[in-house]
């Protein structure tokens, strides 16, 4: 321990963050990424990591009538540097509604969407109090994941991916900010209509053995007529436990189920917000490391 501090302290001296080679071992171990459910952590993988991940989310229920959505991103991530990682990807989406109002009943699955993820770790965790890791995601879309409506679909998505370590090697915290917005053509009418939103997410995630980490992650979310939050239309607050648990050294899933406690939509006085956001939402996620 002794020789590994002071590798780490003449690193830091010589202006040197990337202390892969020196790091206490709930840094080697602990890849915070996945384990807060929606909320990310700022770790990125070492220098030259390749991973397939299959992301699914899944919507659940409106006011009324039958409604499920489920959104699939699959991607190949690829680590340039110990501070930038790139991840193309493409999507999947299916639906199944049946009697909500305001939407056409709708069953299928088909191609969704394309996007490239790109993260660059501004601050590391590992010689900071913090970690903090920026994301961007351009993407395109041919089908409405809410919907299923045909569309034309383009925009991204933006965030801050703040974590930190409270107990060595036990207690790990996230706190993330998210945008996103987009413009899309409805391929039916012709029109166009611009949309964004806005998240803060916030989850603790416990360390109960070296493969099983659970913990609970909390989301704000508010959505906007126009691309840059221009006119509020409604929000919601999601909460629910996460978990992450390590298969193997090559095999990771981890997931969570979130439910609407709290939302409003504007014009509406009923709770919680069934317009823009859906009573569940869950997700599952299966990594591959190469």
């Amino acid at each position: 321990m002794a020789g590994q501090l002071v590798t780490c302290v003449s690193a830091f001296a010589e202006g040197r963050p990337r202390l892969a080679q020196g790091l206490p071992s709930a840094h080697a171990e602990i890849d915070t990424e996945h384990i807060f459910g929606f909320s990310m952590g700022s770790d990125i993988g070492k220098t030259g990591d390749i991973e397939v991940e299959f992301e699914n989310v899944g919507a659940f229920g409106k006011r009324s009538g039958t409604y499920a959505a489920w959104a699939n991103l699959n991607q190949v991530k690829y680590t340039v540097s110990d501070n930038f990682r790139i991840a193309p990807g493409f999507s999947l989406s299916g639906q199944h509604i049946k009697g909500v109002p305001g939407l056409a009943d709708h069953r299928d699955i088909a191609f969704s969407g394309g996007a490239l993820e790109l993260r660059y770790k501004l601050v590391d965790r590992a010689v900071a109090p913090f970690g903090l890791t920026l994301h961007a995601q351009p993407g395109w879309s041919r089908i409405d994941d809410g919907s299923g409506m045909h569309i034309a679909q383009y925009g991204g998505e933006f965030a801050a991916l703040f974590d930190s370590e409270l107990i060595k090697d036990r207690l790990f915290a996230a706190f993330n900010v998210w945008y996103a917005t987009g413009g899309t053509r409805e391929i039916a009418t012709n029109l166009w209509r611009h949309d964004s939103e806005m998240q803060l997410q916030s989850a603790i995630s416990y360390v109960l053995t070296p493969d099983l980490v659970l913990g609970l992650g909390v989301r704000y979310a508010r959505a906007y007529d126009g691309g840059a939050l221009n006119r509020y239309v409604g929000d919601a607050v999601f909460a629910g436990p996460t978990f992450s648990y390590t298969i193997s050294k090559e095999v990771g899933i981890s997931g969570t189920w979130q439910m609407q406690v709290a939302g409003s939509a504007v014009g509406d006085s009923r709770s919680l917000n069934l317009e823009q956001f859906e009573r569940h939402q869950a997700l599952l996620r299966i990594n591959l490391h190469f």
